[in-house]
């Protein structure tokens, strides 16, 4: 009798349906959540199932993914190559001659000088991005013919501007205190002259076709943020080798004399 009583209980249990589960708080929680907030936790699960994995690939894999999280925040972008503007022709400016050519570089010690008296918060913090041995086109400026003139590179990174506390200098800045400097500078060293003088004219016509055919030059700062005395030339699209192509462009390579007086050829998009 009793096996037929389980039976029959059994079979009446089969045609029930399923108990519903009970959901958490966490559970109800994650329910109610943005579309933002979920995607940052699958962002999350992703790294941490790649971490899970065994090999050099690991890191690989994990840094590669940090690096697209990174550039879907707008995290700020890398510069490589610069354009520093300084004036070649004399200015007096609260008695002081403030003229400094790519040929006053060359006539320094070691042909390296110091980059100061920006004082464009702008242009400051690209200068504390750079990175020693980066190139930088020398730009003259507030002259009769402006443009790239050479080539100099970092020799030494940011550091605090010291003319921001002198008085007499003409670029004094009475609110930057000794403890808290508002100015910083580096120190970049001659290269060589450009094959020839790209003026400003010259630059603004290519900027304007490629304006039109979306080219290389069609953001360039100098046009796009003209006043920054510091500008950076981005590396994609290569922006440097572009404009290095158009100053040599009826040459295939550039030919350069090193230290040891020993010729070593060169592609002309490099440096």
């Amino acid at each position: 009798m009793s096996y037929y009583v389980t039976s029959a209980l059994e079979r009446f249990l089969q045609t029930m349906p399923p108990k519903k589960k009970k959901r958490t708080s966490s559970q109800l929680s994650e329910q109610n959540e943005s579309p933002a907030k979920l995607r940052k936790k699958t962002v999350g699960l992703k790294k941490m199932s790649i971490q899970a994995c065994s090999g050099n690939k690991t890191s690989e894999v994990k840094c590669s993914l940090e690096q697209k999280d990174a550039g879907e925040k707008g995290q700020k972008e890398l510069f490589t190559y610069w354009l520093m503007k300084s004036e070649p022709e004399s200015r007096i400016e609260n008695g002081v001659d403030v003229k400094f050519g790519i040929e006053d570089l060359k006539a320094q010690p070691e042909q390296t000088g110091c980059w100061d008296g920006v004082r464009n918060y702008q242009a400051r913090n690209y200068m504390k991005d750079m990175k020693v041995g980066q190139l930088a086109f020398f730009y003259h400026s507030n002259c009769k013919v402006p443009g790239i003139a050479g080539i100099i590179k970092v020799v030494k990174e940011a550091y605090v501007d010291h003319t921001q506390f002198d008085k007499k200098d003409p670029h004094y800045d009475p609110s930057s205190k000794q403890d808290n400097p508002k100015w910083y500078m580096v120190d970049v060293q001659f290269v060589r002259m450009t094959k020839r003088f790209i003026s400003l004219t010259e630059l603004k016509q290519y900027h304007l076709e490629h304006k039109s055919s979306g080219g290389a030059l069609k953001n360039m700062a100098l046009f796009t943020r003209a006043r920054l005395s510091v500008q950076p030339l981005t590396e994609e699209p290569n922006v440097f080798p572009v404009l290095l192509n158009m100053i040599w462009f009826t040459l295939c390579c550039v030919w350069i004399t090193t230290s040891e007086n020993t010729e070593v050829l060169i592609g002309s998009a490099m440096v």
